[in-house]
């Protein structure tokens, strides 16, 4: 704890508005995260001024401020020792500004809870699937693919390709996990239950097209009802749905049924009445609302490509700052298992993380035309702008360029024209992975070249138009 400077976590401390402002605290990976009584006491500018802090923000009820991975966890001991405040959860804290928000932050907010604590398992997967590509593909290091110039290869990738798509294919599991400890049941139930909806003796949802053209798909006779016998591979809907019924049959018998019987009754009857509700009814209705969903969003990009990536590519910055780029997380899952097997929300995406990266890049090239030079800016501007173009946005774009606003527009400009280029050729990722420069790897091989063209853009137009806009309209002032 040595390299925390206690003055300065005071200063942080007294620039949110005092401990007394604080109603609860607790770190993520690189932030402090708060929640204050009244956000209007905070001194931002005080705050960024601290030279441990990297940036703030307010998002879903609660007050970040961006300190940097490593150190953040002993910036909040320090603030422990110093305010008095408990070391809550994250969960706490959460539950805390839930309390502040509207219903739809607190919607927004319930889909980040539940889709952010799997990404890793999908980032991971994504990454070994472009891995896969590189080595499967043809006409990327020659007119063979690389296993087919060594087959001593071709093993490896067959594991690499299992290992990534496993993800995938038992998506079900990792929604059913997450939904079902968000909505306060038993996990390893949702598990369980997500595998039942992928149960290899059901006709698996990527064949169930065929399968009714063929007139052969399998049905059961429950109570009277004809229920079709498929799987839900690859949905998002069904199991999240049943996620929910299941934890509040759940709840309820644990209310209800003695402490001696519990282990007997209640996981068993509320999985059973779950798996026959989501078969007879949650199943259908979800896979064919997520199926409608898929569609029109397809439909869109089908007829206004041009429109739909223009307008994505130059808001999706905005919505990262609200929080509701998290919605778009299950339509990305569900564009992958529909019939175009791929996603042209991500590369999107991907392309606006170098964006915003490079209008940061631009901001550390005008902090040589200031005539105060500013070693703290040049080591944020520089080091966000890297993390941006690996896919990692924040520091960027809280630390950077909302602090002074137009390297962020110019950012949206960039990510706008390039999504327009990419919404119109229909650019496809066949998984969602890491975003920034490494998002190359989850494209579509045949679409290589033109997301290659976007990021050029991207490079290219961000950092321009703010080095000019500094230059020639701000007169390399940066104040905030």
């Amino acid at each position: 704890m040595s390299d925390v400077n206690r003055d300065q976590v005071r200063q942080i401390v007294e620039a949110i508005g005092g401990k007394e402002n604080i109603d609860s605290a607790t770190h993520c990976v690189t932030r402090l995260r708060f929640v204050l009584h009244d956000d209007s006491k905070v001194d931002k500018k005080k705050l960024e001024a601290i030279d441990l802090v990297k940036g703030s923000f307010a998002n879903s009820g609660q007050y970040q401020v961006v300190i940097g991975q490593g150190l953040v966890d002993k910036v909040y001991k320090v603030l422990a020792e110093e305010t008095g405040i408990q070391e809550v959860s994250k969960d706490d804290v959460k539950n805390a500004a839930a309390k502040k928000m509207n219903p739809l932050q607190r919607t927004i907010k319930l889909l980040a809870d539940i889709f952010i604590p799997i990404l890793p398992a999908i980032v991971t997967a994504g990454l070994l699937l472009g891995l896969n590509n590189v080595l499967t593909v043809e006409n990327l290091f020659g007119e063979e693919s690389l296993v087919a110039m060594y087959p001593q290869w071709a093993d490896l990738a067959e594991v690499i390709s299992i290992i990534a798509s496993a993800a995938f294919n038992f998506l079900p599991a990792l929604i059913g996990w997450s939904a079902v400890k968000r909505f306060g049941a038993n996990p390893l139930m949702g598990i369980v239950l997500g595998l039942v909806l992928v149960h290899p003796g059901l006709l698996s949802a990527y064949a169930y097209p065929d399968a009714v053209g063929e007139g052969t798909v399998p049905t059961w006779n429950l109570f009277g009802i004809t229920v079709e016998a498929i799987g839900y591979q690859g949905q998002v809907l069904p199991v999240l749905f049943a996620a929910y019924l299941y934890a509040l049959i759940e709840k309820f018998l644990n209310r209800k049924v003695h402490d001696s019987i519990k282990l007997l009754v209640v996981a068993p009857v509320a999985l059973l009445i779950t798996a026959l509700a989501a078969f007879i009814a949650i199943g259908p209705l979800t896979f064919a609302a997520g199926t409608a969903i898929a569609d029109g969003v397809i439909w869109i990009f089908n007829n206004f490509g041009w429109l739909g990536g223009l307008i994505y590519g130059s808001v999706y910055g905005i919505l990262v700052i609200t929080g509701m780029h998290h919605t778009f997380l299950p339509v990305d899952l569900q564009l992958i298992s529909s019939d175009i097997n791929g996603t042209f929300l991500w590369p999107i995406l991907a392309l606006s993380n170098i964006a915003q990266g490079s209008a940061a890049f631009a901001i550390f090239a005008l902090t040589f035309f200031t005539k105060k030079q500013d070693e703290k800016l040049k080591g944020l501007a520089s080091s966000s702008g890297i993390s941006a173009w690996l896919g990692v946005t924040e520091p960027a774009l809280f630390g950077v360029n909302l602090r002074y606003r137009f390297p962020f527009i110019c950012a949206l400009i960039g990510s706008g024209i390039a999504g327009l280029l990419l919404g119109t050729n229909f650019v496809l990722a066949n998984s969602i992975g890491v975003g920034g420069v490494p998002g190359i790897i989850s494209i579509q091989k045949e679409f290589w070249l033109i997301f290659s063209i976007g990021m050029a853009i991207v490079i290219v137009v961000p950092f321009v138009l703010t080095l000019l806009y500094g230059l020639f309209v701000k007169k390399g002032k940066l104040e905030d």
